[in-house]
């Protein structure tokens, strides 16, 4: 069944045409104390505009009332005078220059009235009534009046201005008050959303029962009592999950010993998986408990970023995860090495698993990037950051690895920051703080600098490979050169990527010992030998 087709259709609404971009307004306006001061302002001199009309209706209307009963009264004498045939003495004349035409056509109807006119450039008030078919008039000086009604009107806006300006300095001062107050309270809710659960308004209206609470300090203590709840409740979970981690410390590591009993086989293995998986998960648990107390304090250290970097991505690589690194500019960083060898580590741990290959690691001046070519973070970690045990639908989830590393580059006072990369995949990008030396103090100083001895110009943007195998990216031991062999041998694992000998040079010449054969080695550090020395710089920055 159809529906019957209406008669008249409906009316179509017309669109109106598009308009360009409207004009944001200034930030300041949009402040409360600008809002109550143009408020004040405008209800101010409205008030006076109504004032002074008033005042200047009232005593306009009783001058001109006074000098008209005055006209009038001397036209009657006039015409008196001219109906007993006396004269006038000049005080009125019969058809007079410069009366006013709507006063002549009103006295030439019979009838008698006033009128203001200027006569010689003098305010002057005019009087006329009908005699013997002509207009009699009279005139009375009126500039007197005059003069006291523009005095008048010259007061009532002078004081109006002072009272403005005065009510608008009252008004503001009451308002700045207001709006310092809620400034304050802002500041504190800042500082709370900022981690800083201490913070608190402390307005004293709240403090003290005799003094009436108002909006503002309403808020305030609502915002004290809400930031008081939050940090018992974070506390209370701070102290349960490091108590937690603590107390499954002693039943992992007898688990741990006992795994390590059972017969070979596949169950022993996925037993001892579990248990390394338990102990890294504790160990995790009570690393964010401690970064969540405050009370981590850093060992810092003037370091190269390349070789530390280099470091993170060979044990990486030595663990199965090929990493790529790119050193397009080294610096010296005051940091604390350990710590920063945790937060790189976790993002490219992060990367692997959560990312797809391949994985480049670049170095750019203080700025550390870590790049996959997955389908990049979550909205919720880039709106967000990381959040503990957050999962999303269908997906592994993050874990503890990054809210460590935000956590430690915190502590390293370094910014870490996650966004999706251009061409695709998860970008993270850590800024350090970049040491910058006083004037006659170097770095280096104290420590035997690694130059090479062939004179090779180095590259200042190269490319490392983490090596598979864990091989050391140091200085050769046996003086073997690091550059590629003249007989055509492959470069050794983990050094630098198109980095060479200079031509002419032999095997035996070492390309990262010192300048001098007989000078000491570089020192080594206890964890690997030959990647990481504070206030020695790489070959391939020295020139």
């Amino acid at each position: 069944m159809t529906r019957p087709t209406p008669s008249h259709p409906a009316p179509v609404r017309a669109r109106r045409p598009r308009r360009g971009p409207r004009l944001r307004r200034p930030a300041w306006t949009a402040t409360l104390t600008w809002k109550a001061a143009v408020f004040i302002t405008v209800m101010c001199c409205a008030l006076a505009a109504l004032l002074g009309a008033l005042v200047h209706v009232s005593v306009t209307r009783q001058t001109v009332d006074q000098a008209r009963e005055k006209a009038l009264s001397k036209l009657e004498d006039v015409t008196d005078a001219y109906k007993a045939g006396e004269p006038t003495d000049g005080s009125g004349a019969v058809d007079p220059p410069g009366l006013p035409p709507g006063l002549r056509e009103l006295a030439l109807g019979g009838e008698r009235g006033t009128m203001v006119a200027k006569v010689g450039g003098r305010p002057t008030m005019w009087a006329a009534g009908p005699a013997d078919g002509r207009a009699l008039a009279v005139r009375i000086d009126y500039t007197l009046s005059a003069q006291t009604i523009m005095g008048l009107d010259r007061a009532i806006v002078g004081s109006s201005a002072l009272a403005i300006g005065a009510t608008l300095l009252a008004g503001a001062f009451s308002v700045t008050r207001v709006t310092r107050r809620l400034h304050l309270t802002a500041q504190v809710a800042r500082r709370i959303s900022a981690g800083d659960l201490d913070a608190r308004v402390n307005d004293p209206r709240t403090k003290d029962p005799t003094r009436g609470e108002d909006e503002v300090a309403t808020v305030s203590g609502a915002l004290d009592t809400m930031a008081a709840t939050l940090q018992g409740k974070l506390l209370s979970e701070q102290r349960f999950t490091a108590d937690v981690a603590h107390e499954l410390r002693t039943p992992l590591t007898g688990l741990s010993a006992a795994a390590e009993l059972l017969p070979p086989g596949r169950p022993a293995e996925l037993v001892r998986d579990r248990v390394r998986r338990m102990r890294a998960l504790t160990e995790d648990l009570l690393e964010i408990s401690r970064l969540d107390a405050g009370r981590e304090t850093v060992d810092l250290d003037v370091h190269e970023l390349a070789p530390l970097a280099e470091r993170v991505v060979r044990m990486a690589s030595t663990a199965g995860s090929e990493t790529d690194l790119v050193v397009l500019r080294d610096t010296s960083v005051e940091t604390d090495r350990r710590r920063l060898e945790r937060v790189l580590g976790n993002l490219i741990t992060n990367a692997h698993k959560h990312g797809a290959q391949p994985v480049v690691v670049s170095v750019d001046g203080p700025v550390v990037s870590v790049r996959d070519h997955g389908a990049g973070y979550p909205e919720y970690l880039l709106e967000h950051g990381p959040q503990r045990f957050r999962t999303e639908s269908g997906g592994k989830g993050h874990g503890l690895g990054l809210t460590i590393a935000v956590g430690q580059a915190a502590v390293l006072g370094a910014e870490l920051e996650f966004a999706d990369a251009p061409g695709g995949g998860a970008l993270a990008r850590l800024t350090l703080p970049e040491y910058v030396p006083l004037a006659g103090d170097r770095p280096d100083a104290g420590a035997p600098a690694a130059i090479a001895t062939d004179g090779a110009a180095p590259s200042m943007a190269t490319t490392h490979r983490g090596a598979t195998d864990g091989a050391s990216a140091g200085p050769a031991t046996d003086g073997a050169s690091a550059g590629p062999a003249t007989d055509g041998a492959p470069a050794a694992p983990g050094t630098h990527r198109g980095a060479s000998a200079a031509p002419g040079t032999d095997d035996s010449a070492p390309t990262s010992s010192a300048s001098d054969p007989g000078a000491p080695p570089p020192p080594a550090s206890d964890a690997d030998q030959g990647t990481d020395m504070p206030h020695t710089r790489s070959t391939d920055k020295r020139t």
